[in-house]
């Protein structure tokens, strides 16, 4: 059996009604709607930016080239001060 049965909805939609009263249920109404109109786009949004990534072939980015990089200890010591260059 399902979690909410007919009188428990019923219950829900009074104390909503009370809650807000009658006169701004409409406009309760529109504003979810209209909230989930752009939680609906905004997911079809991602599902074609998904779509496209995907799709697209990733460019291998160049290798960093990294000259004179020599460790000492020195360099790896945390307990040593910074090195003056």
């Amino acid at each position: 059996m399902g979690a909410f049965g007919w009188p428990h909805l019923l219950i829900i939609l009074a104390v909503i009604l009370l809650l807000f009263g009658a006169a701004k249920l409409p406009a309760l109404a529109k504003s979810l709607g209209q909230s989930a109109r752009v939680f609906k786009g905004e997911m079809k949004a991602m599902k074609n930016e998904d779509a496209t990534d995907a799709a697209e072939p990733v460019a291998p980015t160049p290798a960093a080239t990294v000259a004179d990089t020599t460790v000492t200890a020195r360099d790896t010591d945390p307990g040593q001060p910074p090195r003056s260059a």
